[in-house]
């Protein structure tokens, strides 16, 4: 209680007292007094009297609320005063009491109602903050994973899957396209922003819809990383943000693919029953010290499909202390369900990662995995 009268603040005391409830009270003579303690001890409500010798009206319950927003406050007024409790009410305080007129049962309802609606304005808040946030992120996935432009049967069959980390983590940068430019060669690309959240997630936007632009205005290798280091930039909201990216360009005759590796993970070679690792030669990642990037020769041969995927899928704890899947323990659960054809290969190697993590937190990034493979004539 913040009052500076002593007998009104014995006064309440005694109806405390009276109504038999199990309130532990304490008393503050002064705001100064009042903030101190709500510094030391949150209190589960506040009865705070408007006119005090440091401290009046409104400025009164701004200063509390200031203090922690999450206490709730009931104001208490004089006999002439009503109308300042009914003011108080509306600049956020949960409920006012006249002096003079409160009875124990009075009292003890207005508290515990006060307390529990606070905890449901705080719910509220949190369920439209919560909501807000879905909405970003949806708008942001939709950047992320795009529609595929791809020509008239394309000669290619492309698999594609996004799945977010854990139930209330952050959106993650991971992010994917697919492309065929008139000469009918495929160009697929998969990039993975360092950090969670939405500025590392429209940053992918920005470098995804990039990497489109470029390729279709005829950039390739070693330019087209330059150009998106140059975006990465100019578009990322403090220094030290880098981005990994690998792109492939699939002609449509032959056996042999382009590559090109910016700081990314290599991929899975899966088909006929089994599964390689593929990582060609690549330059660092955009956004760190300056490298080369150089294109790579990687075969694809006809009946196999090469896994592009971000490193979320092997990052995840799979162990006690810092224990990790990594590179070598993916490779062997792809193993384990290389028998699957494409589609079902890629939905099963990502549902037993995230088993393999689930006793020790489940996956917390984000997963991206594209898997693209030849057509056959």
């Amino acid at each position: 209680m913040v009052e500076d009268d002593r007998a009104d603040a014995l006064l309440v005391e005694e109806l405390i007292a009276d109504a038999a409830a199990d309130i532990h009270y304490a008393w503050a003579e002064s705001m100064a007094d009042a903030e101190r303690a709500v510094s030391a001890a949150r209190p589960d409500c506040v009865l705070l009297d408007l006119n005090l010798p440091d401290s009046s009206g409104i400025d009164a319950l701004q200063r509390i609320a200031h203090a922690d927003p999450t206490i709730p406050i009931v104001v208490l007024t004089g006999l002439n005063d009503e109308h300042f409790g009914v003011s108080a009410v509306a600049s956020g305080a949960q409920d006012y009491l006249v002096k003079g007129r409160v009875e124990p049962e009075m009292l003890r309802r207005a508290v515990l109602y006060a307390i529990e609606r606070k905890r449901a304005e705080l719910t509220a808040v949190e369920l439209h903050a919560s909501r807000l946030q879905a909405r970003e992120n949806a708008r942001l996935e939709r950047g992320l994973l795009p529609s595929p432009l791809l020509l008239d049967n394309p000669g290619v069959e492309i698999v594609a899957r996004y799945r977010p980390g854990r139930q209330n983590a952050l959106l993650g940068g991971d992010f994917f396209d697919f492309v065929q430019t008139p000469d009918r060669t495929v160009h697929v690309m998969i990039g993975d922003v360092a950090g969670h959240g939405a500025d590392e997630a429209a940053l992918g936007v920005a470098l995804r819809i990039a990497w489109r632009a470029l390729t279709f205005a005829g950039l390739r290798g070693a330019e087209r990383m330059r150009q998106l280091e140059r975006i990465l930039h100019a578009e990322r909201g403090k220094k030290g943000i880098f981005a990994t990216v690998l792109s492939l360009a699939i002609p449509p005759q032959g056996t042999h693919i382009t590559a090109v590796r910016a700081g990314h993970p290599g991929m899975l070679l899966h088909g006929d029953g089994t599964v390689d690792w593929v990582e060609p030669e690549g330059g660092p990642a955009l956004g760190l010290p300056a490298g080369e990037w150089l294109p790579q020769q990687v075969e694809l041969p006809a009946g196999k499909g090469l896994v592009l995927l971000t490193d979320g899928l092997f990052e995840g704890r799979s162990g006690q202390g810092n224990e990790r899947l990594g590179e070598q323990g993916l490779l062997e659960l792809a193993r384990s369900v290389a028998h699957l054809p494409g589609p079902a290969f890629v939905d099963a190697l990502i549902d037993a990662a995230e088993q393999r993590a689930q006793p020790y937190g489940g996956l917390s990034d984000d997963i991206a995995m594209v898997r693209v493979e030849r057509q056959h004539e």
